[in-house]
């Protein structure tokens, strides 16, 4: 058997029955392969059975608030992906008349919709005979067949879209891809690969060359850059102060509190004194200071400092953004997960 075939057949015992595969609606494909981006499909099950409940059609996300959305996406971060979800789902409907595009080249437009994703969907919706290049791809092909280039350079990439467009089932791209990225999912996994009961054992390159452990690999890191961060968090009696982020990354659109951003270590009095004086208000007392609580992204990691501020009489010049927000209202904002945890903490999130 070809390398193809090998991988088909050994998905037709081992495939994990998941609901995006019973259905051949690119809106849904497209849900499914956004969620999943840099999300595990145990956690991302839930967010995916979320979505189609309460948007079952790309003109229902669509006609959405961007705040509706980022709720309901709230804790799977990387937020991007949502806002793109968004701006996509307006895109479908105004420039391709409610229509999801089905071809690879038109749902390549999509914003948030790279070469990988449009080549899943355009392959699982329409049978379009584009090869799937993603993590679990590049690991196959890598260790089968010898890429020893780093998978992020030039020749690394070049040789793995030659190979998947090389070996690429033409009658059935659609199982070929879900067959290839199951195989590196379950079997040809990162660490550890049962490599005895591999049905690709005799012709695997790593494992003759006793490179498995070595393969794939990446000639860049990411650098993880540190911040630490102390909230002001300014609370009135049922009333807490929070801002809505705007243009500002990672958390655009959602709601946190006002603070002190730092990429060095923030002395807590030092920090006191600043969020005290941030409002020219009267009567406020600091009631309380966290613990520091360290939050890990992928490209940062937080160390964070909530400073509960009372203030006994609500002030109405707040600034641009900032809304004084009662436990029901919070509730339909989207929060970062650092701060829903600490809203937890503090019995404040419902």
């Amino acid at each position: 058997m070809n390398f193809s075939t090998s991988i088909i057949r050994w998905y037709g015992f081992h495939k994990r029955d998941l609901p995006w595969r019973e259905t051949r609606d690119p809106y849904r494909i497209w849900l499914s392969e956004i969620i999943l981006q840099q999300t595990r499909v145990d956690q991302g099950m839930a967010y995916y059975h979320k979505f189609v409940k309460n948007y079952p059609s790309v003109e229902d996300l669509a006609n959405a608030s961007q705040d509706e959305v980022l709720k309901d996406w709230q804790g799977l971060g990387y937020y991007s992906r949502a806002r793109n979800l968004h701006y996509a789902a307006n895109q479908v409907m105004q420039e391709f008349g409610g229509e999801f595009p089905n071809n690879f080249n038109e749902i390549l437009k999509l914003k948030g919709v790279g070469e990988y994703t449009a080549a899943a969907i355009s392959s699982f919706a329409f049978d379009e005979a584009q090869a799937v290049i993603d993590g679990n791809v590049m690991r196959v092909l890598s260790r089968f067949f010898g890429v020893t280039d780093a998978i992020d350079s030039k020749e690394g990439k070049a040789q793995l879209v030659k190979l998947s467009k090389e070996h690429l089932n033409q009658k059935d791209p659609a199982t070929h891809n879900q067959a290839i990225m199951e195989f590196g999912a379950l079997q040809c996994t990162p660490v550890s690969p049962d490599c005895t009961n591999c049905p690709l054992a005799k012709g695997c390159f790593a494992l003759a060359n006793e490179m498995v452990a070595d393969l794939p690999w990446k000639e860049k890191k990411t650098v993880v850059k540190p911040m630490h961060i102390a909230y002001a968090v300014f609370i009135n009696e049922d009333s807490i102060l929070m801002k809505q982020r705007k243009g500002e990354g990672i958390w655009e659109g959602l709601f946190d509190f006002p603070s002190i951003v730092s990429e060095t270590p923030i002395e807590t009095e030092h920090a006191a004194r600043q969020l005290l004086q941030m409002r020219d208000w009267k009567d406020t007392l600091l009631s309380e200071v966290s613990e520091e609580v360290t939050h890990i992204l992928s490209h940062r990691k937080i160390k964070a400092r909530f400073f509960r501020i009372n203030v006994l009489h609500k002030p109405h010049n707040i600034q641009n953004g900032e809304k004084w927000l009662t436990k029901s209202e919070l509730a339909e904002k989207g929060i970062p997960r650092l701060i829903e945890n600490y809203l937890k903490e503090i019995d404040w999130y419902e």
